[in-house]
């Protein structure tokens, strides 16, 4: 049963300032502030991050595949960012890697002005806990055996060892944390998964993340698996959390209408085979996107008789990928209506365009009302 939340200026506020103030054992505040004054909390940052797989299967079996091809980006605290990307171009990898779940090969993540690469496991685990991953299926992340209240129980325990709180506190954070997801705990608490609607079960998920005050949400196809009628009050939701509790929020996506919706007023990156191909203000690169793979994703938003997405007089059909391919010139050349013999010979890297924020890896951005124009050569 969804019902309407308290307001934060109330008892739950006050618990939340009791449970995030503080300095935790590691050198780091517990809201995730450094203890040196450097106003980082909650701020992500990737710098050269590579991943690569050992493919399995009989088409790549033994070749290894690239996920991420050094991956750049900053987010600031309690900002939006929304990667967006086909599948297999790498998102997910990128989101697990944020939270630890996975491990990369090179580069380096900062969290909270952290550098990890230099900790041991057992240091970094802190860090990693600030980031909180969302899945994408509702149905599989939650134990179907056990009630929302044992759920909910595990990782506050955890807490509550480690901070001496006692049990009554575990009772009224479990309480706590479900009110801020909209959610009437005397009705969920004794319940088990199946017995909860699929957007129900994505608030619980959502719930046990804000179990450790997370600084960040990594939510990955957070809405994808559940109903349609449903999707909307939980983009609303982490909307709302970003807003009440300054988390930063990162939503890894295939979908633009979403990606929009949740970061309007954050940063948009789109991803293709494990690059970061355009990079800006959501708005700015929605409204005006100059890299082809960005225009054709565009391009293919179902729209309105009589009304174009950009670029989509331009675009010609495109191959499918093809992870055989030569990776010595752009990774898009091979599917790319502009293509030229420098595409397919020398890699672009992400630029700025004109001096703005506005980024993008392509020798011939195409503007909607420009004509374009090869880059010169350097």
């Amino acid at each position: 049963m969804i019902h309407k939340k308290r307001s934060l200026d109330g008892a739950t506020r006050e618990s939340l300032d009791r449970a995030t103030n503080g300095t935790g054992t590691d050198g780091t505040g517990t809201d995730g502030t450094g203890t040196d004054g450097t106003g980082t909390a909650g701020a992500i940052e990737a710098r050269g991050i590579v991943k690569s797989f050992k493919a399995r299967g009989d088409v790549l079996a033994g070749r290894t595949v690239r996920a991420l091809r050094g991956v750049d980006f900053r987010i600031p605290p309690g900002g939006a960012a929304s990667f967006i990307g086909e599948s297999g171009c790498g998102k997910t990898t990128l989101g697990r890697i944020l939270a630890g779940v996975e491990s990369f090969d090179s580069g380096e993540l900062v969290l909270g002005g952290v550098p990890l690469a230099g900790l041991a496991p057992r240091k970094r685990a802190p860090h990693f806990r600030r980031v909180q991953l969302i899945h994408q299926d509702p149905y599989s992340a939650l134990n179907p055996t056990r009630t929302v209240e044992s759920i909910l129980r595990d990782p506050l325990a955890l807490r509550a060892k480690q901070t001496g709180q006692s049990r009554a506190w575990i009772d009224g954070r479990a309480r706590e944390v479900l009110d801020l997801v909209g959610l009437d705990p005397g009705y969920v608490l004794p319940r088990f998964p199946h017995q909860l609607s699929g957007g129900m079960r994505q608030r619980v998920v959502i719930a046990r993340a804000l179990t450790v005050d997370p600084a960040a949400l990594v939510a990955d196809e957070a809405v994808s698996m559940i109903d349609v009628s449903l999707r909307l009050g939980v983009l609303n939701l982490l909307r709302e959390l970003r807003s009440t509790l300054g988390v930063s929020v990162l939503f890894i996506t295939h979908d633009v209408a979403t990606a929009r919706y949740i970061g309007a007023d954050g940063e948009l990156y789109v991803i293709y085979r494990g690059e970061i191909v355009e990079h800006g203000p959501t708005e700015t690169v929605l409204a005006d996107p100059v890299h082809p793979y960005t225009q054709c994703l565009l391009s293919a938003i179902p729209v309105l008789h009589g009304v174009e997405q950009p670029g989509a007089d331009r675009l010609a059909p495109t191959e499918p990928l093809d992870e055989s391919q030569p990776e010595d010139g752009c990774l898009f050349a091979a599917r790319c209506p502009f293509a030229t013999d420098r595409c397919r010979t020398e890699h672009p890297e992400l630029g700025h365009l004109g001096g703005t924020a506005h980024e993008h890896a392509c020798f011939y951005p195409q503007r909607r009302s420009v004509v374009a124009t090869p880059l010169a050569d350097t």
